[in-house]
């Protein structure tokens, strides 16, 4: 049976639909992002993550989101002019979307109740990650602090 994972959607920052189903059989990272965050320069890191596998099936989506601290306050060019001249970013991004209360990404809210933390469902900041394997089954959350070279060894067990 397909994982539920497979049937969201969202919109790509560049205003194209992008069905999840496309992502069957890749490992996929998703993580909520801000330009204006101290853990902004973790983009450098998703990248270089973007470079060493994405032709090994991973696939990372950055979803910017300005739920916290409004640390995301641009328009959906602004972020990818940034995203591109300040990291060099060419892995997916999304859209600016809501992470949490009701009018959250349903993706979101999915990842969030299959992947509760300790703390309870919601996501507490920016660069908060979830991990899926090739079924597209979340398998494990990673706090924000948690840089994308600490993820590095449990992405390659799914590839």
């Amino acid at each position: 049976m397909p994982s539920l994972f497979y049937s969201f959607s969202a919109v790509s920052i560049s205003g194209e639909l992008v069905n999840m189903a496309d992502l069957q059989g890749k490992v996929v990272l998703i993580v909520n992002t801000a330009s204006k965050c101290g853990f902004t320069p973790q983009y450098a890191g998703l990248q270089e993550l973007h470079q060493k596998y994405s032709d090994k099936g991973l696939v990372i989506c950055g979803f910017p989101c300005n739920q916290f601290g409004k640390q995301e306050p641009g328009d959906n060019k602004q972020i990818q002019d940034g995203c591109l001249i300040n990291y060099g970013v060419s892995f997916q991004m999304f859209e600016k979307i809501k992470v949490n209360g009701k009018q959250a990404h349903p993706l979101f809210a999915y990842l969030k109740k299959q992947l509760p933390d300790f703390l309870g469902g919601r996501i507490k900041w920016n660069f908060t990650k979830f991990l899926l394997d090739k079924n597209g089954t979340p398998v494990k959350r990673f706090a924000p602090w948690t840089t994308p070279q600490k993820i590095e060894l449990q992405i390659l067990k799914l590839l």
